[in-house]
């Protein structure tokens, strides 16, 4: 298993939060994708912490969501030096070994021409390998052909989670996620059929449950503290957020009058 507890895992979403956040207690507002906010997650009560990689002009892996900078320069284009990103050898480097982190891989289109070795996934193969020793792992991407990679280059040493887009059909997406052979499947809210409710889709606990017999354990991202009991009910292993001490003060003192999943979608 990836994910341990009776509730489901709360993961940070780039840290504390995407963009900067403000956190109870703290003076100042912490930038997404940075050690201060992967810290401020974990302070906050988040066990695991999402952040995204990409690669630079240098061969380097940066912590970035976007394949530009915040002067819209593409980051392949320069050095990690000239992007001034945390670099995430650095990052693994400066966290304590009980921060658990979902790595999300966020391949670029230089990855299709350019040499193997120099590619996203090829770069990122050692420090895996190395950090898995140290840390729980999860390595997440919407790109399945970098997830089999990684899977052949590692072996089980890392488990792998194929991700989807905002409205992504789930009987897609868990067959997919299944056939791949990947350990968990990261759904986005907006293709689970609670809001906006989609008729074309079984309750999202069946689709849990179908998930769960497949082998797979099942992220949803990224749903707000007021929805996230419903997620919970579902039965979904763990939810990537953005409002960490939101979702933890929801899940903890959950509202017996949260509709059932089941209600919000009709069955096939």
């Amino acid at each position: 298993m990836i994910f341990d507890g009776d509730r489901p895992v709360v993961i940070g979403h780039r840290g504390a939060g995407s963009g900067a956040v403000h956190l109870p207690g703290a003076e100042d507002p912490v930038v997404e994708n940075t050690v201060e906010s992967i810290l401020g997650a974990v302070r906050a009560g988040a066990s695991w912490v999402e952040i995204d990689v990409t690669r630079t002009a240098d061969d380097e892996l940066v912590l970035r969501h976007d394949p530009t900078g915040v002067d819209g320069a593409f980051l392949v284009d320069r050095t990690a030096v000239e992007s001034g990103l945390p670099r995430l050898a650095d990052v693994f480097e400066a966290l304590p070994p009980e921060v658990a982190l979902d790595v999300d891989v966020k391949t670029i289109l230089e990855d299709a021409v350019d040499p193997p070795a120099r590619r996203t996934g090829a770069l990122l193969v050692p420090l895996l390998r190395a950090e898995a020793r140290r840390r729980p792992l999860l390595v997440t991407s919407f790109d399945p052909s970098l997830l089999l990679g990684l899977r052949e280059e590692l072996g089980n040493a890392v488990p792998l989670g194929l991700l989807t887009w905002v409205r992504f059909p789930l009987w897609h997406a868990v067959a997919a996620a299944a056939g791949l052979g990947m350990n968990a499947v990261g759904l986005h809210t907006g293709s689970c059929g609670i809001d906006p409710p989609d008729a074309r889709l079984r309750p999202l606990d069946h689709n849990v449950d179908v998930a769960h017999k497949a082998g797979l354990e099942v992220l949803a991202w990224c749903p707000a503290p007021a929805d996230a009991p419903r997620y919970a009910a579902a039965g979904v292993d763990a939810m990537v957020v953005n409002d960490v001490p939101g979702v933890i003060a929801a899940l903890s003192s959950p509202d017996p009058d949260v509709p059932d999943p089941a209600e919000d979608a009709v069955q096939d």
